[in-house]
């Protein structure tokens, strides 16, 4: 019979995965030739792009990250935190700077940026409270039983 041990390994491949897709998508979105759809489904509409785009990948890589852990320590350690972040934040600056300079039908936007870190700061806090959340389910069922 599976343990815990084995539910949480199937969990770790399952989101990594999720993380992986997540970040080519965001990749595409970034780097495609065109741009975001013209005119724009509502206001505003691509900053709500950049700040999920930025958002998805970091909650997956964060999350895998955690389920990686051995139990009972299953939040990201502050270094992974800090470089996921680190990385993520300087891709967005780099993806707007690589869309003013060298491509023709699109310019950088620092607004995009501010959504881009937006998505990053709300990756992480939803880890925490997903994690948060994941530990106090677990010590109910331990004090349960």
């Amino acid at each position: 019979s599976d343990g815990p041990q084995a539910s949480t390994l199937r969990s770790w491949h399952i989101v990594a995965a999720g993380a992986v897709v997540a970040v080519l998508l965001q990749l595409w979105g970034l780097y495609r030739v065109t741009g975001p759809p013209q005119p724009a489904w509502f206001p505003y509409a691509d900053k709500l792009a950049h700040t999920i785009g930025f958002a998805l990948p970091v909650i997956l890589i964060l999350l895998a990250a955690a389920l990686r852990r051995p139990l009972g320590s299953q939040r990201p350690g502050l270094r992974t935190t800090a470089l996921v972040v680190g990385v993520f934040a300087a891709h967005a600056v780099a993806s707007e700077l690589i869309q003013h300079v060298w491509y023709q039908n699109r310019t950088g936007d620092l607004l995009d940026v501010v959504a881009d870190w937006i998505g990053i700061a709300a990756g992480v806090v939803l880890v925490r409270v997903i994690v948060l959340h994941a530990s106090n389910s677990a010590d109910r069922r331990l004090a349960a039983s």
